[in-house]
């Protein structure tokens, strides 16, 4: 078990049975999803722990980033149809509460305020792919595919914040021909719409992402959550004054750190700054 304490009291982090999580590197964590034999397609088990690292991941006031990928040859299938026969037989209230159990998994790993990189490594499907697209941004091996498939089984393709990501990532037409056909997308066509930044080989793909993570960790903690804050509020504000706003208001903040004290001491001294996150 790991324990964090951050303002309050501690939160210990259960025994991972369906996730890795290891630090290969200052400031950067990698949850890795763990079940290789189903091509790390979602359980309600799975739900829970991702929620429940998201968290813990949240308090850890040493984490500047985090990279989340797949163990084996894929990056997420999806839900798993071994336990989706019993969706069938739930009540509709019952239902929902699957679906919001599958939510706070989601959203807990885009509400986290350090920077989410997915490292797609094979099929992102149904729920594997909003998962990655819960991420602030992904790199894609070659091997990597896109689908979401499920109006070929009845159900649509509004889900765990597809519909409300996809078409802001890749554009509403490029979105809607996408999902109404239920076809699978390669990853030179996901670079090119942009769902993905970067195509990278599958042996350097990790590497890449662990570089690019470096790279982020070395700013300004302060600077960069408050960025990430940044960047997905505005998203949803109505107007461009509202965005503005929120802006200033950050600013302000972060002119009141130690970083950005010793930020411009290190210019003047012709060093690289040494960030503290206060």
């Amino acid at each position: 078990m790991a324990t964090t304490e951050k303002n309050g009291p501690a939160m210990t982090l259960p025994d991972l049975r369906t996730l890795r999580l290891a630090r290969p590197r200052e400031g950067v964590a990698v949850l890795t999803l763990s079940r290789p034999d189903r091509l790390n397609a979602m359980t309600n088990e799975m739900f829970r722990e991702l929620e429940a690292v998201a968290l813990h991941l949240g308090r850890d006031d040493a984490l500047r980033v985090l990279v989340v990928t797949g163990a084996g040859r894929g990056f997420c299938a999806g839900y798993d149809l071994d336990e989706a026969e019993h969706l069938a037989g739930l009540t509709p209230m019952g239902m929902i509460d699957q679906q919001e159990l599958a939510v706070r998994a989601v959203t807990a790993l885009r509400g986290i305020r350090v920077p989410v990189i997915a490292a797609v490594n094979g099929a992102a499907a149904g729920g594997g792919l909003a998962l990655a697209l819960a991420a602030d941004f992904r790199f894609a091996a070659p091997s990597a595919t896109f689908t979401i498939a499920f109006v070929r089984i009845g159900l649509s393709a509004g889900d765990l914040g597809t519909s409300w990501l996809l078409p802001r990532l890749i554009g509403p037409a490029a979105a809607a021909e996408f999902i109404y056909t239920g076809r699978t997308m390669d990853a030179t066509e996901a670079e090119r719409l942009g769902l993905v930044n970067r195509i990278v080989p599958d042996d350097g793909l990790l590497e890449a992402c662990l570089s690019t993570a470096e790279a982020i960790a070395a700013n300004s903690p302060g600077g960069i959550q408050l960025t990430k804050r940044a960047l997905q509020a505005n998203m949803e504000n109505g107007s461009y004054a509202a965005a503005l706003e929120l802006e200033n208001r950050g600013q302000a903040l972060l002119t009141r750190t130690e970083d950005m004290t010793e930020a411009l001491t290190a210019l003047r001294e012709k060093r690289p700054a040494r960030f503290t996150g206060r």
